[in-house]
């Protein structure tokens, strides 16, 4: 069972304006969060988690800059998930699972293949105004000999 974001123990924020190098600034963010929070290079989950947080933060940029200057990635952890939401002030909320089928850039179908490949969760939450939103991918980890001091 994957653990709820909200109840997962470790947590970074991350805001940046929402321009293409936000894209290789949230990378490497990700890959120095797990790496702190004990997540091995060798975890199934890491490769694709970096993926699918660089394709959410290249929407982002892509299709929400002109309504949202910035965006903003949370990332929580745990023993056993790794999740991680994307926020910008777009209005507009995609069908992730219509995804699957649409041809056009193919960023959220591999978000969503990538996600159920691993066993994972994802999901649109608009926020209380309806002026934007956060779309979460919640993963399980698999790793061996954990290490949770941080």
């Amino acid at each position: 069972m994957i653990t709820p974001p909200d109840t997962l123990p470790y947590r970074h924020v991350l805001t940046l304006p929402t321009l293409g190098s936000a894209v290789r600034i949230t990378r490497e963010t990700a890959e120095q969060v797990l790496a702190e929070w004990g997540v091995a290079a060798q975890d199934p989950c890491r490769d694709p988690a970096l993926l699918i947080v660089s394709e959410l933060v290249t929407n982002s940029v892509r299709h929400a800059a002109v309504l949202s200057p910035n965006v903003t990635v949370v990332f929580a952890g745990g023993p056993d998930t790794f999740a991680f939401g994307v926020h910008d002030r777009h209005p507009y909320r995609p069908a992730l699972f219509a995804s699957a089928g649409i041809a056009p850039g193919r960023g959220l179908a591999t978000v969503m293949e990538l996600t159920h490949g691993l066993g994972g969760s994802a999901v649109v939450r608009g926020d209380v105004d309806e002026g934007g939103k956060s779309i979460w991918i919640t993963l399980p980890l698999r790793r061996s000999g954990r290490s949770h001091d941080r």
